[in-house]
């Protein structure tokens, strides 16, 4: 009786994916599959390790098959297995090679194999043109793009923002999200490179703020976050963390009209502002990629707001946003350091939302 082991061929794999859609479990998936139980644990323990990893039957297939296979393709994704799982489970987990190369170095410091730069990644990613994998793997991106873009050194966007004050001098306790007052700030690109929205949101109690904007120019971007922040109390407006993007080219202008502190994150860095890229995740659920954000109005961006500030957050105890906010006020109230009238105003009913918006939008 022959006894040789016959490898996952991808129709099984595929079949794997089918039953694990369909909640079936690993014993019922080896009998289906006419193989042993150990067999299919062993083919699903290098890519389901967390709750919310998934299985892809083709990109298991192929990981499985082209391991030195080809030595034209031997970058060092295909190189090292753990790396190899760990870029993968994370491009099917919906991380950018961004996020993915920042978070292996958080998990990995002093691994110099398990280290990757987000452009590696991308290389490994558009190096089989015209392949299933490609495709596949061109699927899993953030933006889908079937040719990679120039990274153009010499242009506008390589210009660096004067007198920026580097993440690497921003006071330890604002990573602890000890005090409220400290946000991460970014603009959500709409349908073309044409539209834009700017959102802010506090790192403590992950309070949100969705801001219409009429152009993406410095100006424009600096007044609408100038106007928002202004109606805050002093206390809730300490620092705010952005990228490099030239919108913020006018940062000091905020500084003198807002009295906040701002800090620059390293270029190509968005873990480094990873609350605001979360948030900005959940809005896109609200306004999908693609969206033309000239078409939104500011009624839809105030209700996409207040869903997310009246959200149940885990990593808050399943309290919402506002009732955190609303916590850290009511215990200044307390203590009597605030005045209620001017620390209520926009936790109450935000209806100068509109008016800030309407009146940014006048001015520009």
């Amino acid at each position: 009786m022959n006894k040789s082991y016959k490898r996952i061929t991808l129709n099984e794999r595929i079949i794997i994916e089918t039953l694990l859609q369909e909640k079936r479990s690993k014993s019922y998936i080896a009998v289906h599959l006419n193989r042993s139980r150990s067999t299919v644990n062993n083919e699903l323990k290098k890519w389901l390790i967390r709750p919310t990893d998934t299985y892809s039957g083709q990109l298991a297939h192929w990981y499985a098959t082209t391991i030195n296979s080809n030595k034209r393709t031997q970058d060092k994704i295909n190189t090292h297995k753990s790396l190899k799982i760990y870029v993968y489970r994370g491009l099917l987990n919906g991380y950018s090679p961004d996020q993915i190369a920042g978070s292996i170095k958080l998990s990995y410091p002093n691994d110099s194999i398990m280290s990757i730069s987000y452009e590696a990644i991308y290389q490994h990613i558009y190096r089989h043109r015209q392949s299933i994998l490609e495709k596949k793997l061109i699927k899993l991106l953030p933006y889908h793009h079937h040719k990679r873009r120039e990274n153009r050194k010499f242009g506008k966007d390589r210009i660096r923002i004067k007198n920026q004050v580097s993440i690497e001098q921003r006071p330890e306790h604002i990573q602890l999200r000890e005090e409220v007052g400290h946000w991460e700030g970014d603009l959500m690109i709409g349908v073309g490179q044409k539209s834009a929205i700017a959102t802010n949101v506090e790192r403590k109690t992950r309070y949100t703020f969705i801001m219409k904007i009429d152009n993406r120019k410095s100006k424009t971007v600096i007044k609408a976050f100038a106007n928002t922040l202004n109606t805050l109390p002093e206390y809730i407006r300490k620092s705010i963390t952005y990228d490099n993007g030239m919108e913020m080219a006018n940062h000091k202008w905020l500084t003198d009209k807002t009295g906040i502190d701002i800090y620059f994150a390293h270029p190509y860095s968005s873990w480094e502002r990873g609350t605001n890229e979360n948030t900005n995740g959940l809005i896109r659920r609200f306004f999908p990629k693609g969206t033309d954000f000239n078409t939104i109005t500011l009624k839809q961006l105030k209700h996409a707001q207040d869903r997310l500030n009246n959200r149940p957050r885990k990593v808050l105890g399943y309290k919402t946003p506002n009732q955190m906010m609303e916590q850290e006020i009511n215990t200044r109230m307390v203590s009597g350091e605030l005045n209620s009238e001017i620390t209520f105003g926009f936790l109450k009913s935000q209806k100068s939302y509109s008016e800030i918006n309407a009146n940014i939008l006048q001015k520009n």
